[in-house]
């Protein structure tokens, strides 16, 4: 057991004469419990001077070891649910001298990725994919006459979904040949105990069993009686000792719970059902964090990290709370705290980002008012839904790139009734490391053409809480964006002040140009605006804009710069163009945010200077506005500037 996570390169002679050419398969039963315990101790290291996601892949480690040695890869299909536990397989598959890059511009993405290696077999990031995918890959290789196996790994909280369980419906139709391995880490869904479950697990993955039961069915199905008794009895079994009734009466031939920690079973059993036709389930039960102490004790702490640095030694006189900025979730965790405390209408909803979200204070205060639905997002819309019909107020606490799986439902379900819930939407804008599976580029572009929705975009921690308190107001659809991570350190006051909805505010006077800025982005817009002697303006509100204004700066300025942390297609800018375009105005607009293309990993300031959306890069737009305009001669439209894109 680790107890410290290596502040220097561990011993991995094994792990070394695999990235020298050697392979998994290869390996003896002896060195392939020395891999795991070489994988373990230099993922710790690695993570550590990198930062990144580890808890789930330190559980997932005899998982990944017995996969590579069972299977012929990349060859035949490894498919992993969301990402978030591949280190080792990336270690594994060529990447070991590539891991201290991880997550960092031009380096390996946190997750699985086509572009980076062959053995990452399908792009994730969101959760509930890998069944459907895998899925896919079975019957592509049925039509295409190829014999490839298809494993996908999915844990206990993805398989939560409901794009899961759908794939699991027609894959039970389907009778494709794949194996699903069901991860449960023992966080989510329950697991049966006792030596008697294992036993019989053990059973029904042997050989003997498999060829017993296979042969078995193509004589008794000549006798319908015992044909159907003998598969009632079966099923009886397994019902009284596993979690499998469902799967088999979906289709599947269910196998375990097994001990995803026992390597030599792992590998006897991928061996011996991973041949087999049709649809099969391995469930395992493994340990989030396994093998480092402070992660097993707290898996949810420990399910990613910062890179371990030296902390500077504090400045006489000054205590953390004057330095630290509170984080965007822990407003609105406090927030909603105060506002159960004066009405009891208010009920909160998250699909599995309570910690994430800031919303564990309240969960605990206000046990009643708190619905978690697990990974559910399609869900977690129309029960707020179906709740606000009967006289409540939700809130719904979702990031951003999740929201986008809800959207039929936030149109249909919420919008068209024009009903009154209410939506914190988190990571909104760029999120850095995590890249373009969790940036919340989207949102402005996607809510904004919705009938009936307000739309907050606050530029500062202060006026985040008073944006939420007056969307929670407001009677009907409402959403407040805004950004992972701390504030700017504006000081919050104790008392609520309404953030009046479609005002905008002029932060900075100057002449010729203005620069109409929405959401936290201001910060960089204000640098610029001094620069270039500006006028700023804090839009604050997508939706309704405050058209007034607009009009009025239109009648005043040159020329105007719409900047955002968003979309430029269909985002923020967008509307700004059609609210001038409506009234018959001409005037030259260019329009910054993140262009029309995914903007991979990199550190948040890194993505700014990328996308344009930095002080300097405003600053640069600024200035060479004349020459630009002039190249794009048009009586009224907007220029894109992204100097910094290949």
């Amino acid at each position: 057991m680790l107890t410290k996570i290596p502040t220097s390169r561990p011993s991995t002679s094994i792990l070394d004469s695999l990235n020298s050419g050697g392979k998994v398969r290869d390996l003896s039963e002896d060195a392939l419990l020395e891999l795991c315990n070489e994988l373990r101790a230099f993922l710790l290291y690695t993570v550590g001077k990198t930062g990144g996601h580890f808890g789930a892949g330190m559980g997932v480690i005899e998982l990944t070891v017995a996969l590579h040695h069972v299977l012929d890869t990349p060859e035949d299909r490894i498919v992993w649910d969301v990402g978030h536990q591949t280190y080792p397989h990336k270690i594994l598959t060529g990447r070991m001298e590539k891991m201290s890059t991880i997550r960092q511009s031009k380096g390996l993405s946190g997750f699985p990725k086509r572009s980076e290696s062959v053995y990452d077999t399908f792009g994730v990031g969101h959760s509930s994919t890998s069944i459907s995918s895998a899925m896919g890959m079975a019957l592509g290789n049925k039509h295409r006459g190829n014999n490839r196996r298809v494993v996908a790994i999915i844990g206990d909280g993805a398989i939560t979904g409901g794009m899961a369980f759908e794939a699991l419906a027609h894959a039970g139709d389907q009778r494709p040949d794949m194996l699903v391995i069901l991860n449960d880490n023992q966080m989510s869904i329950g697991h049966n105990k006792g030596g008697l479950a294992t036993y019989f697990a053990k059973i029904w993955a042997s050989k003997t069993y498999i060829s017993l039961r296979e042969g078995s069915k193509k004589l008794l199905k000549r006798i319908k009686p015992a044909w159907d008794l003998a598969k009632l009895t079966e099923e009886h079994m397994k019902g009284m000792v596993a979690p499998g009734t469902l799967f088999e009466e979906l289709g599947w031939h269910y196998i375990g719970p097994l001990d995803g920690h026992d390597l030599p079973l792992l590998v006897q059993t991928i061996h011996n059902i991973s041949n087999l036709k049709g649809p099969q389930i391995l469930h395992i039960r493994t340990v989030k964090g396994k093998g480092f102490q402070a992660a097993e004790d707290d898996p949810v702490g420990y399910h990613a990290m910062n890179k371990i640095e030296v902390s500077p030694e504090p400045s006489p006189g000054k205590k953390d709370s004057d330095i630290k900025p509170p984080k965007y979730s822990d407003v609105f965790g406090d927030w909603l705290c105060e506002a159960a405390e004066k009405d009891p209408r208010l009920v909160a909803i998250t699909p599995a980002m309570c910690e994430g979200s800031g919303m564990v204070k309240f969960a605990n205060k206000y046990p009643k008012q708190y619905y978690d639905v697990a990974i559910a997002e399609q869900h977690a819309v129309t029960l707020a839904a179906g709740l606000a019909c009967e006289g409540l107020k939700p809130v719904v606490a979702i990031y951003s790139t999740f929201l986008q799986r809800g959207y039929d439902q936030l149109i249909h379900d919420v919008a068209i009734q024009n009903l009154d819930v209410m939506f914190a939407i988190d990571r909104a804008g760029l999120v850095g490391q995590d890249g373009p599976t969790h940036h919340g580029a989207f949102d402005l572009a996607y809510l904004r053409c919705i009938p009936n929705i307000v739309i907050g975009a606050p530029s500062n921690e202060s006026i985040c809480r008073q944006m939420l308190f007056s969307c929670y107001q407001h009677e009907g659809p409402a959403a407040v964006r805004y950004p992972r991570g701390s504030g700017i350190g504006v000081k919050i006051n104790d008392a609520i002040e309404e953030c009046k909805i479609g005002q905008a505010e002029i932060v900075r006077k100057g002449k010729n140009t203005a620069i109409l800025s929405f959401g936290t982005i201001l910060s960089e817009a204000l640098i610029a605006g001094d620069n270039t002697d500006a006028t700023v303006v804090d839009m604050k509100w997508v939706k309704p804009l405050d058209t007034e204004l607009i009009k009025e700066i239109a009648s005043n300025y040159e020329k105007i710069v719409t900047i955002e942390d968003g979309s430029i297609a269909g985002g923020a800018g967008s509307a700004v163009n059609e609210e001038l375009n409506r009234a018959g105005i001409v005037l030259r607009v260019i329009n910054l945010g993140i262009p029309d293309q995914f903007i991979d990993h990199a550190g948040q300031e890194e993505q700014y200077a990328i996308c344009g959306i930095d002080s300097e890069s405003i600053i640069s737009a600024i200035n060479d506005f004349e020459k630009t305009a002039s190249e794009n001669q048009s009586s009224y439209g907007s220029i894109s500037n992204f100097p910094n894109l290949k």
